[in-house]
């Protein structure tokens, strides 16, 4: 029976609490929750990882004004409202209101920021006072130049920083920041970076004001005002940033191409709706339209252009502001019901960064894929690898997966042929480096004196626990990588067949088939019934209970004898918090319900787990697994899931899991997972080449209706409204459909709870087997 739990409607949580940020591109603005920069803080105004701005701060008549309303109007933009109390009240205007006596004779300052490449500000006085009067307004800034991994730490890059600043005709002050830094990295090689930020003010002016004086210098300006009552004032703050001399479009305007390219994805893109029933009916709509915003909001404008619609995007904000290869890897398959555009802006940006040779600095081996790359100006100037890391595994894994996916939601040849000889270096990489004794199986070991030690799915250093809480050395081969590597030559095969190289497929089937078998064998445990963690140096298994096997789950890599064996362990009580799954066992000696990998739950993992749940007809705790994060969306602002959040148990002691600290949110692949649990609730299954979309829909109680809007499989399109009928049972009804799509109810072909009529294997095993 399954479990019920209180609802607390007030519960409302946010990770980083205690900060504002906004970004867009390469730009992240990140405040304190007053919307100013503290130089002494985290904060700062960051383009390509460097802080631009390292102080930024009003002070109206030496005071810093009271914040009456301040927020967010997009992931780009933000409003804020402050007030000062009028400099000319006498005894007889102090007549107390509600408000007291600033609501009663007020001074208003209205900030609008948006950001992209740069930042834009409308900066607005307003006197609502019925008297004149004048104000002594101080705009404080400065600059550093510090990456953003050094902010409040040590600072390892000191290079030269110059301050320029002039008054320029009809009331504009420009200071321009220029920096400069060199080093010789730990690849022996010596690296320069120029960067530069010029800040503008421009002083507009506006109705029944004056400027009466105006005056600056390097670290700010001031300027006096006369306001005569209800009269306002406005001006415009820009800081515009230069990378290596390329100088950056400020965001704004009515050209702001990158506005429109994500306005135009969004009105492209499937959307959903729900009728007003059921529990969870409207949260879950409201975190799906939150999650296509948060991942489109994550995009980059700087890359693929001229490669029609396709983009790529970050990891997550405020932190991961760059390009990590499993993320966008993973993101972009989880969310291709949205569009396969960010599957083909992905594929067509890591290929641009494949691996070409052997860099021990930089874990760099012919055909591996990247795991980070970042222009931020320590790994720009060699004081570690990332510029161009490949300290992973699991990217070159999930790319020729990746590949498959386009071809299943595209069918057409000319979309995945650009990327075939690209997921076809990445199994050279993976058969000729990454199985390092040659046993079959697949292991990670950095060569980086700054490199990761763990390259798998979890990467913290302190992921990989023997079952007695020590660490596990490398080399290691962990379950799920064995996983990724079997789907990805399993579903890759398919791709060749059907492009008319069969031998090259028959090979990467037959492998796929034989690395299934060296698997099952070796990492299955009996006695816990269960999937080992990993294989340490030794070739002795880690037995320690963790989420990796539900990875294998999804990716089919288990003998279907196992298969409900697993799928219980994994929503066991120790491992299935009421929230998620844990990434490690709550029994386990190295157990931490706040550690990034040994106890906290992932949303990312549930879609992977929901998926596999879906493959086998485990529709019972797919229901239960997809609930749990639904409900947990639900207790953060805008019901956006983050990052991650930590593995405390769902009982009346712990009515809401902790944040875990300094979570990113949004975060790309967070978002994506919400796409994939309702794919798998719904049982969509896109075959593009041959023109259909198959669908076996179990909807819950708590979810009886919802509408999928104009989704794209291959050149159609299809809107299905799926529902439960007064019997229970889940329907669906085509709403409208443009193109040769034909749409099938037909449940998993490799379902354990179906019958052999309903799987109809002999339908997939044409398309599969060869």
């Amino acid at each position: 029976m399954m479990r019920t739990y209180r609802i607390h409607r007030e519960v409302q949580l946010r990770p980083r609490a205690d900060s504002s940020y906004i970004a867009r591109n390469r730009t992240t603005f990140i405040t304190g929750r007053d919307g100013f920069i503290d130089p002494a803080t985290d904060q700062g105004l960051f383009v390509h990882k460097t802080r631009v701005l390292s102080l930024f701060r009003y002070l109206l008549n030496g005071k810093q004004p009271q914040e009456t309303g301040l927020s967010n109007l997009d992931s780009d933009s933000w409003l804020g409202y402050y007030l000062i109390q009028s400099p000319t009240i006498d005894h007889e205007d102090r007549i107390n209101g509600p408000g007291g006596v600033l609501a009663q004779h007020p001074v208003e300052l209205r900030l609008n920021r948006v950001v992209g490449d740069g930042l834009r500000e409308q900066v607005t006085l307003t006197n609502y006072t019925q008297k004149p009067l004048s104000v002594s307004v101080h705009l404080l800034f400065d600059a550093d130049f510090a990456d953003q991994s050094e902010v409040g730490g040590e600072r390892k890059q000191n290079g030269r920083l110059e301050r320029q600043s002039r008054e320029g005709e009809g009331g504009i002050w420009e200071t321009h920041f220029s920096y400069e830094a060199a080093n010789t990295g730990g690849n022996g090689l010596k690296a320069e970076v120029h960067r530069e930020a010029i800040v503008q003010i421009m002083l507009m002016g506006g109705r029944s004001s004056a400027l009466k004086s105006f005056s600056g210098d390097h670290t700010g300006v001031t300027f006096l005002l006369q306001l005569e009552p209800h009269a306002a004032w406005t001006g415009e703050v820009t800081v515009a940033a230069v990378i290596e001399g390329d100088r950056l479009p400020l965001p704004g305007g009515p050209n702001d191409e990158q506005k429109r390219q994500q306005t135009d994805f969004l009105e492209g893109a499937s959307s959903f709706s729900c009728a007003p029933a059921g529990d969870l009916g409207p949260v879950v709509v409201r975190s799906l339209e939150q999650a296509r915003h948060d991942l489109v909001s994550l995009g980059y404008h700087d890359v693929n252009r001229g490669a029609g619609d396709s983009w790529t995007f970050a990891a997550g904000l405020p932190v991961y502001s760059e390009l990590f290869g499993r993320d966008t890897l993973t993101a972009s398959w989880q969310a291709a019901i949205l569009g396969p555009q960010m599957m083909q802006g992905t594929l067509r940006e890591l290929a641009r960064w494949q691996g070409k040779k052997e860099d021990n600095w930089r874990d760099e081996q012919p055909g591996k894929m990247p795991h980070q790359v970042s222009i931020a100006p320590v790994a720009s100037l060699g004081f570690n690898p990332f510029d161009r890391y490949y300290g992973s595994i699991t990217t070159s894994g999930f790319y020729p997966f990746v590949v498959s996916q386009l071809w299943h939601w595209t069918g057409e040849k000319k979309q995945v042929q650009p990327f075939v000889e690209s997921a076809l270096r990445c199994f050279d990489y993976l058969d000729n480096f990454a199985d390092l004794d040659g046993d079959g199986f697949y292991e990670y070991q950095t060569r980086s004196p700054e490199g990761l030690k763990n390259q798998a799915w979890k990467d913290s250093d302190d992921a990989i626990v023997y079952e007695d809480g020590s660490q596990v050395p490398t080399p290691i081969a962990t379950c799920e990588e064995q996983a990724f590597v079997y789907a990805a030559k399993f579903h890759f095969s398919e791709v060749l067949w059907r492009l008319g190289r069969r031998d090259e497929a028959k090979k990467l089937y037959h492998e796929a088939s034989e690395l299934k078998k060296r698997f099952n064998d070796r990492f299955w445990m009996e006695r816990e019934e269960f999937v080992a963690l990993a294989l340490d140096p030794d070739k002795r298994l880690v037995r320690s209970i963790s989420s990796n096997p539900g990875h294998c789950l999804a990716a089919g890599i288990l003998d279907e004898a196992v298969v409900e064996r697993v799928a219980d362990g994994l929503m066991g009580p120790e491992l299935f918090s009421g929230w998620g799954i844990r990434t490690l066992a709550s029994s386990h000696p190295a157990f931490n319900p706040y550690s990034y990998h040994r106890g906290s739950v992932w949303p990312v993992e549930q879609a992977t787990f929901a998926l596999g749940l879906w493959r086998y007809g485990l529709h019972r705790h797919l229901n239960r697994l997809a609930r749990a994060q639904f409900e947990a969306a639900a207790l953060y602002d805008f019901c956006r899931l983050p990052e991650l959040f930590t593995g405390h148990p769902r009982d009346e002691s712990h009515p809401f899991p902790a944040v875990y600290p300094n979570a990113c949110w949004p975060q790309a692949w967070s978002a994506s997972a919400l796409f994939c649990i309702l794919q798998s609730m719904l049982g969509l299954y896109p075959y593009a080449p041959l023109n259909l979309l198959l669908v076996d829909p179990h909807l819950p109680d708590w979810l009886p209706d919802i509408t999928l809007n104009a989704v794209q499989v291959g050149e159609g399109r299809v809107s299905l409204r799926f529902y439960r009928d007064k019997h229970g049972d889940s329907e669906y009804e085509v709403l409208e459909k443009r193109g040769s799509l034909h749409v099938v109810r037909q449940p998993s072909p490799w379902s354990t709870t179906s019958g052999p009529i309903e799987r109809v294997m002999d339908l997939f095993e044409s398309l599969t087997t060869l």
